[in-house]
């Protein structure tokens, strides 16, 4: 079997979807690809399906709150895609960013079916909806809980912690069983 030349994906992108990508960050031998958010799916399938790229292996999605200071950038969110080809043993990473108010875009699940849970958990904790997911449920937080507790605007609930010196202080506050 003959295993075709590894090719440059940035060059192939802009070829094949010229439209698509917005820019393109190198730092410290990992590539960032910025893409429209409603090509990602279109541009996840070239780069896995695409002789000579091959990124075949959905390794993780993150998402990163860019809240306050997200004016610099092109949305408050952004939602990044690590890809691996396991044949070229090459990374690369796809980047979204989604606007503040109603953040959205396609899912991956049509691509990667392991993408599930990933975005389950990214729509479960920071409110970032993945539009034709097959089960967009709640994965960590209750389904009664409000809000979405990874943005960096959500309300800080803590509880003061007990020490040796404030323990008559810490108890009072407490709920105690009734005798």
């Amino acid at each position: 079997m003959q295993i075709p030349e590894p090719r440059d994906p940035v060059e192939a992108l802009k070829a094949a979807l010229p439209d698509a990508l917005l820019d393109v960050h190198q730092f410290r031998d990992e590539l960032t690809l910025i893409v429209k958010p409603e090509q990602v799916t279109e541009v996840a399938r070239f780069l896995r399906d695409t002789p000579g790229l091959i990124y075949n292996y959905l390794s993780d999605i993150s998402s990163v709150d860019y809240y306050p200071d997200y004016y610099s950038r092109p949305g408050r969110f952004g939602v990044c895609y690590h890809l691996y080809s396991m044949l070229y043993s090459r990374r690369i990473r796809l980047k979204v960013y989604l606007p503040e108010d109603n953040p959205r875009v396609p899912t991956m699940t049509t691509v990667w079916p392991a993408a599930n849970w990933l975005e389950r958990e990214i729509l479960d904790m920071m409110g970032i909806v993945f539009d034709g997911h097959p089960d967009p449920r709640r994965i960590l937080m209750p389904e009664d809980w409000d809000g979405h507790p990874a943005r960096r605007d959500a309300p800080l609930g803590y509880e003061t912690v007990m020490f040796s010196f404030n323990v008559d202080e810490i108890k009072q506050h407490k709920p105690r069983p009734r005798e």
